[in-house]
């Protein structure tokens, strides 16, 4: 997949495409029906498939002491993306002044000006232009104005409509099998390891500790099992089993996220990008009368953690 960073990097030869619109957190199961739109369109008029994205999201701009937090950052969307066979991928700025564009002026600049779309494909609650003014018949109403096609996918889901917000409450509470349903995979954090306080090693069960400013919804206390995937999730996937909280049997102040690869000791993990993905959530933080019956439930977590990670064929 292409990635361009602003409309400067769209080559001067384009000369049509089939674009979607969209901030794709998570790139669920209902962003995933309108990319699949999205090709199917684009392949029917030999053209490029574009998802038009922002970079930060949104709600970081608006309102940042109140934005959510992001199930995938720009790195994860765009490997997502990819994933769910988009051509290109158009990463706009989002700026004050950008969100001042009016949806005409929206239109003109990007999807006509830059991209020269023949058809765009947005869901049903599509939002854009100056105060989110412009919604889906606004579009429509657009596309027929400049000659553009425009497809509506309505809500997709099962029991309720699949969605970043539905995801993030999901992961928030801890049910991340839930939110795999929503999201069609397992949710994953991205972060860098740094060192902690290095019990782990000392307890028998080391632990690769992700950073503070690690990317992706922090699950609730407790313990998952789930994958770490080495080399900024292009090299090994290693079972683990992962602990999120504040360690209270030691009194610790910091909540963190650490993982203990099964069966490895032997790996040197600092310093290096990583991705954990949860897969289910295993029980929650207890505290521990002592050092002992702490590496007892450990070891009992570890085999917990295989049996799941060996029955979910994940």
């Amino acid at each position: 997949m292409q990635v361009w960073h602003g409309i400067e990097q769209i080559p001067a030869d384009l000369t049509g495409s089939v674009v979607t619109i969209g901030n794709f957190d998570g790139v669920h199961r209902g962003h995933r029906a309108v990319l699949e739109t999205t090709i199917s369109h684009a392949r029917a008029r030999r053209l490029p498939a574009v998802a038009l994205t922002f970079d930060p999201h949104p709600a970081q701009v608006h309102r940042p002491e109140a934005a959510p937090s992001l199930l995938t950052g720009l790195t994860d969307r765009l490997e997502l993306l990819a994933d769910a066979g988009i051509d290109v991928t158009l990463v706009v700025p989002y700026t004050l002044d950008f969100a001042r564009a009016t949806p005409e002026e929206f239109v003109r600049t990007y999807l006509l000006g830059a991209l020269h779309a023949q058809a765009v494909v947005v869901g049903h609650d599509t939002r854009f232009g100056r105060d989110n003014s412009g919604d889906q018949h606004t579009m429509s109403a657009l596309g027929r104005e400049h000659g553009f096609d425009v497809e509506v996918v309505h809500d997709v889901g099962e029991d309720r409509r699949w969605s970043s917000s539905w995801a993030r409450q999901l992961v928030e509470s801890g049910d991340v099998a839930a939110a795999a349903t929503v999201l069609g995979r397992p949710h994953r954090m991205r972060g860098v390891v740094v060192r902690g306080y290095a019990r782990g090693r000392e307890l028998g069960y080391p632990t690769a500790n992700l950073a503070a400013d690690s990317v992706g919804t922090i699950p609730a206390d407790g313990v998952y099992a789930g994958w770490l995937r080495r080399h900024g999730g292009t090299g090994e996937r290693l079972p683990a089993a992962i602990s999120i909280g504040t360690n209270p049997t030691f009194g610790d102040p910091v909540r963190t996220v650490e993982a203990h690869v099964i069966g490895r000791d032997d790996l040197e993990l600092y310093d290096e990008e990583v991705v954990v993905e949860f897969v289910t959530r295993l029980r929650p933080t207890l505290r521990f009368d002592g050092v002992e019956p702490l590496i007892a439930q450990m070891g009992h977590d570890v085999q917990d953690a295989l049996a799941v990670l060996r029955a979910s064929g994940v």
